[in-house]
């Protein structure tokens, strides 16, 4: 095939953010249709050619109708083949099922990418099984995570870039996870505002093993709604039944439902797949603030709720073939409390003040992420107290690497939680401080509990060898001398 009709220039699509409002409609149609980011009604807009190496530019027309029927050279371009590289190299990760590492890819890259786009090309291309892993939950059990190889993660990426601006426009503002200019923080503020605003009762809801029981052909009627690329079909229908392999099994385990939750396109689809459950839930006027598979629904009484976790229930299990948790799923008021995005919303019952603290599920986790950061000293010798001294410890590589990976972990903690309504404004984070601290002194000496280490090792001394604390990064973040830490991409 000729390399100029494959390798064509690719361009650029995306959205900004959009607010919202709980329980509000825009005045009328051509505000509604702004707020959406098209066209008012009436209005044509004009489409612009575009190259065949180039992720497809929607049409802003309202209820638009037409399909995209040739979308697979767009996906196998060289340009966006190897801007789905640039991205998997940064990400890094395990290698998959064939051992192959990113950077054993990245040594042959070139060779590595032409090979994959002549089998994309000449329909020669099978995903391979994922490997699955699985890591350990704050609250117990394991949560598994498919690995798929690195040249697979290429194709998913690849697919991603074509995919993501087509359904971009149609999703809901609603909807905040792994999607443009939005994330956490949008969902928080959209959570912010709705508590603030005097909705008391929340849907606290959780959809049970979500990843695990996506149904294929419902995904991919909701795919075909936009797409209708028989060839783009198909290969996501092959990245779907790809299969997985266990730790230590000998054979692949088929995946006749679920996507894997670790593969770049896993997020895409699965807002793809809950986009119907946004639609529904605005339609009705409920007010949705959904994160990926996690979801809260804020109402003005108790029964507006119970009516809000029936619609939820009747789309998630009757129309998508999900099931909502029986034990995390529950109406609850504001001032009872209720869990969303690692923070705990509740109403002071002493001062009647909202207050927006750190889960407890959330504290476990920042426990077992410094204790995993600050090993014992393996030597079984009792550390002396006339060693412990500001110069060797000045000295010491061992000392410096932990006190630098603990800064790194404190520093990204810190920007996430930062937004806080305490009862301690000022420093919220104390305890959080002390245990940090100790566990330093204990990789340190070897030694818990109370001991000449604690006077040896006091907050002075471990402030000066560079330990940050998170109270002094509030009061940072207070003053406004901290600047957003840097993120990858």
């Amino acid at each position: 095939m000729d390399e100029r009709r494959m390798c064509k220039r690719a361009g650029k699509d995306g959205v900004g953010p959009m607010g919202w409002t709980l329980g509000h409609k825009p005045k009328d149609a051509a505000s509604e249709a702004q707020a959406q980011g098209e066209s008012p009604p009436g209005q044509h807009p004009r489409r612009e050619p575009q190259a065949s190496g180039a992720p497809p530019v929607v049409g802003n027309k309202p209820e638009r109708r037409l399909k995209w029927h040739s979308m697979i050279d767009k996906v196998y371009a060289m340009p966006n083949l190897q801007r789905a590289w640039d991205r998997v190299r940064e990400n890094g990760g395990s290698a998959g099922v064939d051992g192959m590492s990113v950077g054993k890819f990245a040594e042959q890259a070139a060779k590595h990418l032409q090979c994959l786009q002549e089998d994309l090309c000449e329909k020669r291309y099978r995903p391979k099984p994922v490997r699955r892993v699985y890591l350990p939950k704050p609250g117990g059990g394991r949560r598994p995570l498919g690995i798929p190889t690195v040249r697979d993660r290429v194709v998913q990426t690849a697919l991603l870039q074509v995919l993501e601006p087509l359904f971009e426009r149609k999703f809901s503002k609603r909807s905040h996870g792994f999607r443009p200019e939005r994330g956490c923080a949008t969902a928080l503020c959209e959570v912010d505002q709705a508590v603030r605003y005097g909705y008391g009762w929340v849907v606290d809801a959780d959809i049970q093993s979500f990843f695990d029981t996506v149904d294929h052909e419902k995904l991919l009627d909701a795919l075909n709604e936009e797409v209708a690329d028989g060839r783009v079909l198909l290969m996501i229908r092959q990245i779907l039944a790809a299969g997985v392999i266990e730790p230590l099994a000998v054979g692949m385990e088929p995946t006749e439902v679920g996507t894997p939750q670790g593969g770049p396109l896993s997020p895409l689809l699965a807002n793809i797949y809950l986009h119907r459950f946004d639609q529904r839930m605005v339609e009705a006027r409920h007010g949705l603030v959904r994160y990926a598979d996690d979801f809260v629904i804020f109402a003005r009484s108790e029964s507006e709720a119970a009516s809000a976790l029936e619609l939820a229930r009747s789309v998630l299990e009757g129309e998508l073939g999900l099931r909502l948790h029986p034990e995390k799923t529950r109406v609850v008021s504001v001032a009872c409390g209720f869990d969303f995005l690692g923070f705990h919303y509740y109403r002071d019952p002493t001062t009647g003040a909202l207050r927006k603290e750190v889960r407890a599920k959330s504290v476990r986790s920042f426990r077992e992420a410094i204790r995993l950061r600050t090993p014992r000293l393996k030597t079984k010798r009792r550390v002396k107290a006339r060693h412990v001294t500001p110069t060797r410890l000045d000295n010491n590589e061992r000392v410096g690497v932990i006190i630098e990976r603990l800064n790194a972990f404190l520093g990204g903690w810190h920007w996430y939680f930062k937004m806080l309504w305490s009862a301690y404004p000022q420093t919220p984070f104390r305890d959080l401080d002390g245990y940090v601290r100790a566990r330093l002194r204990h990789a340190i000496t070897g030694r818990v509990g109370s001991g000449w280490w604690n006077v040896r090792l006091n907050n002075a001394v471990l402030a000066g060898l560079g330990l940050r604390s998170l109270d002094s990064l509030h009061q940072g973040y207070l003053r406004g001398q901290l600047a957003t830490p840097a993120r990858k991409g």
